[in-house]
Protein backbone atom coordinates (compact mmCIF):
# COMPACT_ATOMS: atom_id res chain seq x y z
CA UNK A 1 0.00 0.00 0.00
CA UNK A 2 1.79 3.20 -1.16
CA UNK A 3 0.46 6.54 0.99
CA UNK A 4 0.36 9.92 -1.31
CA UNK A 5 0.27 13.14 1.15
CA UNK A 6 -1.74 15.61 0.08
CA UNK A 7 -3.47 15.32 -3.49
CA UNK A 8 -5.72 17.85 -2.47
CA UNK A 9 -4.74 20.81 -0.16
CA UNK A 10 -7.29 21.82 2.41
CA UNK A 11 -8.58 24.73 0.44
CA UNK A 12 -9.72 21.94 -2.26
CA UNK A 13 -10.73 19.32 0.23
CA UNK A 14 -13.15 22.60 1.88
CA UNK A 15 -14.21 23.29 -1.22
CA UNK A 16 -15.03 19.80 -2.38
CA UNK A 17 -16.57 19.07 0.88
CA UNK A 18 -18.90 21.92 0.76
CA UNK A 19 -20.51 20.42 -2.42
CA UNK A 20 -20.74 17.07 -1.53
CA UNK A 21 -22.14 18.21 1.48
CA UNK A 22 -24.95 19.76 -0.28
CA UNK A 23 -25.33 17.32 -2.95
CA UNK A 24 -27.73 14.18 -3.68
CA UNK A 25 -26.78 10.95 -3.06
CA UNK A 26 -27.85 7.14 -3.49
CA UNK A 27 -27.10 3.59 -2.07
CA UNK A 28 -24.06 3.01 -2.94
CA UNK A 29 -24.56 -0.61 -4.25
CA UNK A 30 -25.40 1.65 -7.77
CA UNK A 31 -21.64 0.48 -8.76
CA UNK A 32 -21.65 -3.21 -6.87
CA UNK A 33 -20.75 -6.34 -8.34
CA UNK A 34 -22.91 -9.56 -6.96
CA UNK A 35 -20.47 -10.21 -4.16
CA UNK A 36 -19.86 -6.59 -3.27
CA UNK A 37 -23.67 -5.90 -3.12
CA UNK A 38 -23.94 -8.44 -0.35
CA UNK A 39 -21.20 -6.20 1.85
CA UNK A 40 -21.42 -3.21 1.01
CA UNK A 41 -23.55 -0.48 3.53
CA UNK A 42 -22.97 2.70 2.47
CA UNK A 43 -24.13 6.18 -0.02
CA UNK A 44 -22.76 7.21 -3.05
CA UNK A 45 -23.02 10.04 -5.63
CA UNK A 46 -24.67 9.28 -8.47
CA UNK A 47 -22.16 8.49 -11.39
CA UNK A 48 -23.72 10.09 -14.09
CA UNK A 49 -24.51 13.53 -11.74
CA UNK A 50 -23.09 16.68 -13.15
CA UNK A 51 -21.81 17.32 -9.34
CA UNK A 52 -19.44 13.58 -9.54
CA UNK A 53 -18.14 14.35 -13.41
CA UNK A 54 -17.33 18.30 -12.18
CA UNK A 55 -15.59 16.78 -8.64
CA UNK A 56 -14.26 13.73 -10.20
CA UNK A 57 -12.35 16.69 -12.73
CA UNK A 58 -11.05 18.01 -9.92
CA UNK A 59 -9.41 14.80 -8.37
CA UNK A 60 -7.81 14.13 -11.87
CA UNK A 61 -6.00 17.43 -12.20
CA UNK A 62 -4.70 16.92 -8.95
CA UNK A 63 -3.18 13.24 -9.68
CA UNK A 64 -2.03 14.68 -12.99
CA UNK A 65 -0.30 16.83 -10.73
CA UNK A 66 1.40 15.06 -8.11
CA UNK A 67 4.64 13.66 -9.14
CA UNK A 68 4.30 10.61 -6.34
CA UNK A 69 1.13 9.43 -7.78
CA UNK A 70 2.31 9.08 -11.46
CA UNK A 71 5.55 6.89 -10.51
CA UNK A 72 3.95 4.92 -8.26
CA UNK A 73 1.28 3.84 -10.43
CA UNK A 74 2.97 4.43 -13.93
CA UNK A 75 -1.18 4.92 -14.75
CA UNK A 76 -2.42 4.61 -18.78
CA UNK A 77 -5.90 5.33 -17.68
CA UNK A 78 -7.59 6.35 -14.31
CA UNK A 79 -11.73 5.94 -14.19
CA UNK A 80 -13.68 8.76 -13.22
CA UNK A 81 -13.77 9.18 -9.64
CA UNK A 82 -16.38 8.41 -7.57
CA UNK A 83 -17.65 9.52 -4.42
CA UNK A 84 -18.81 7.70 -1.24
CA UNK A 85 -20.04 8.17 2.46
CA UNK A 86 -19.85 6.01 5.45
CA UNK A 87 -22.30 7.11 8.29
CA UNK A 88 -22.72 5.46 11.79
CA UNK A 89 -23.63 1.31 10.95
CA UNK A 90 -22.16 2.00 7.82
CA UNK A 91 -18.94 -0.33 6.31
CA UNK A 92 -18.41 -2.54 3.47
CA UNK A 93 -17.01 -6.09 4.31
CA UNK A 94 -14.72 -8.30 2.85
CA UNK A 95 -13.95 -8.33 -1.28
CA UNK A 96 -12.02 -7.74 -4.03
CA UNK A 97 -13.08 -5.35 -6.72
CA UNK A 98 -14.01 -6.04 -9.79
CA UNK A 99 -11.35 -7.01 -12.86
CA UNK A 100 -12.63 -4.41 -15.68
CA UNK A 101 -14.34 -1.70 -14.58
CA UNK A 102 -16.90 -0.42 -17.16
CA UNK A 103 -18.28 3.24 -17.39
CA UNK A 104 -21.84 3.29 -17.71
CA UNK A 105 -23.62 4.00 -21.12
CA UNK A 106 -19.74 4.03 -22.42
CA UNK A 107 -17.57 2.05 -24.08
CA UNK A 108 -14.90 3.16 -21.28
CA UNK A 109 -13.30 0.49 -19.21
CA UNK A 110 -10.53 0.45 -17.42
CA UNK A 111 -8.38 -3.12 -16.21
CA UNK A 112 -8.19 -2.50 -11.98
CA UNK A 113 -4.78 -3.05 -11.91
CA UNK A 114 -4.80 -0.31 -8.48
CA UNK A 115 -7.65 0.58 -5.84
CA UNK A 116 -7.35 3.96 -4.96
CA UNK A 117 -9.06 5.96 -2.05
CA UNK A 118 -8.55 9.70 -1.41
CA UNK A 119 -9.78 10.53 1.95
CA UNK A 120 -12.29 13.57 2.58
CA UNK A 121 -12.96 13.61 6.10
CA UNK A 122 -10.15 14.32 8.91
CA UNK A 123 -9.47 11.16 10.61
CA UNK A 124 -10.55 12.99 13.96
CA UNK A 125 -14.45 13.88 12.44
CA UNK A 126 -15.04 10.29 12.69
CA UNK A 127 -14.54 6.40 14.42
CA UNK A 128 -14.11 3.13 12.65
CA UNK A 129 -14.20 3.70 8.75
CA UNK A 130 -10.69 2.05 8.65
CA UNK A 131 -9.44 0.48 5.40
CA UNK A 132 -8.12 -2.73 5.92
CA UNK A 133 -6.09 -4.98 2.93
CA UNK A 134 -5.06 -8.87 3.82
CA UNK A 135 -1.43 -8.30 5.24
CA UNK A 136 -1.22 -4.80 6.05
CA UNK A 137 -2.03 -2.56 8.69
CA UNK A 138 -5.93 -0.72 8.66
CA UNK A 139 -5.40 3.30 6.85
CA UNK A 140 -7.58 6.08 8.13
CA UNK A 141 -5.28 9.10 6.81
CA UNK A 142 -6.07 12.59 7.00
CA UNK A 143 -8.48 14.31 4.42
CA UNK A 144 -6.29 15.30 1.17
CA UNK A 145 -4.40 11.94 1.56
CA UNK A 146 -4.57 8.95 -1.05
CA UNK A 147 -3.67 5.53 -1.02
CA UNK A 148 -3.15 2.96 -3.39
CA UNK A 149 -3.00 -0.28 -3.25
CA UNK A 150 -3.36 -3.48 -5.49
CA UNK A 151 -7.46 -4.25 -6.57
CA UNK A 152 -6.57 -8.18 -6.62
CA UNK A 153 -6.12 -7.91 -2.54
CA UNK A 154 -9.26 -8.51 -0.42
CA UNK A 155 -9.65 -5.93 1.71
CA UNK A 156 -12.74 -4.24 3.48
CA UNK A 157 -13.93 -0.99 5.27
CA UNK A 158 -14.44 -1.42 8.71
CA UNK A 159 -18.08 -0.22 10.24
CA UNK A 160 -18.37 3.48 11.24
CA UNK A 161 -19.17 3.91 14.73
CA UNK A 162 -18.90 7.67 14.88
CA UNK A 163 -19.54 10.76 12.06
CA UNK A 164 -19.29 10.34 8.98
CA UNK A 165 -16.51 8.90 6.35
CA UNK A 166 -16.46 10.94 3.10
CA UNK A 167 -13.89 9.55 0.05
CA UNK A 168 -13.45 9.60 -3.29
CA UNK A 169 -12.66 6.11 -4.72
CA UNK A 170 -12.01 4.72 -8.41
CA UNK A 171 -9.42 2.35 -10.32
CA UNK A 172 -6.13 2.83 -12.14
CA UNK A 173 -4.87 0.71 -15.24
CA UNK A 174 -0.99 1.02 -15.06
CA UNK A 175 1.00 0.96 -18.22
CA UNK A 176 2.84 -1.94 -16.52
CA UNK A 177 0.69 -4.86 -15.18
CA UNK A 178 3.00 -6.63 -13.95
CA UNK A 179 2.86 -5.82 -9.87
CA UNK A 180 6.44 -6.92 -9.12
CA UNK A 181 7.69 -5.00 -12.09
CA UNK A 182 5.91 -1.81 -11.33
CA UNK A 183 7.13 -1.64 -7.78
CA UNK A 184 10.90 -2.13 -8.85
CA UNK A 185 9.89 0.30 -11.16
CA UNK A 186 9.06 2.72 -8.31
CA UNK A 187 11.84 2.04 -6.41
CA UNK A 188 14.28 2.81 -8.77
CA UNK A 189 12.70 6.22 -9.45
CA UNK A 190 12.57 7.01 -6.13
CA UNK A 191 16.17 6.07 -5.94
CA UNK A 192 17.05 8.12 -8.97
CA UNK A 193 15.44 11.08 -7.58
CA UNK A 194 17.31 10.53 -4.34
CA UNK A 195 20.64 10.71 -5.46
CA UNK A 196 19.91 13.50 -7.77
CA UNK A 197 19.14 15.80 -5.61
CA UNK A 198 22.22 14.77 -3.91
CA UNK A 199 24.80 14.73 -6.77
CA UNK A 200 25.06 15.98 -10.53
CA UNK A 201 22.26 15.05 -12.01
CA UNK A 202 24.42 14.72 -14.92
CA UNK A 203 27.03 12.31 -13.57
CA UNK A 204 27.40 9.20 -15.61
CA UNK A 205 25.86 6.96 -12.60
CA UNK A 206 22.62 8.74 -12.30
CA UNK A 207 22.31 9.32 -16.57
CA UNK A 208 22.78 5.44 -16.20
CA UNK A 209 20.69 4.43 -13.93
CA UNK A 210 18.08 6.90 -15.18
CA UNK A 211 18.74 5.17 -18.87
CA UNK A 212 18.17 1.20 -17.05
CA UNK A 213 14.31 2.78 -15.86
CA UNK A 214 13.28 3.84 -19.03
CA UNK A 215 14.34 0.99 -20.54
CA UNK A 216 13.17 -1.48 -18.17
CA UNK A 217 9.68 0.61 -18.35
CA UNK A 218 9.99 0.61 -22.22
CA UNK A 219 9.99 -3.38 -22.19
CA UNK A 220 7.15 -3.69 -19.53
CA UNK A 221 4.96 -1.17 -20.60
CA UNK A 222 1.51 -1.88 -22.50
CA UNK A 223 0.35 1.01 -24.21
Amino acid sequence: MIVIPQVLDAEAVRSVRARLDAADWIDGNATSGHQSARAKHNRQLAEDSAEAKALGGIVLDALAASPLFVAAALPLKVYPPLFNAYGVGDGFGDHVDSAVRIRAGSDFRVRSDLSATLFLSDAADYDGGELVAEGQAPIKLSAGDMVLYPASSVHHVTPVTRGTRVASFFWVQSMVRDASARAMLFDLDRSIQDLSAAADPGAPALVRLTGLYHNLLRRWAEL
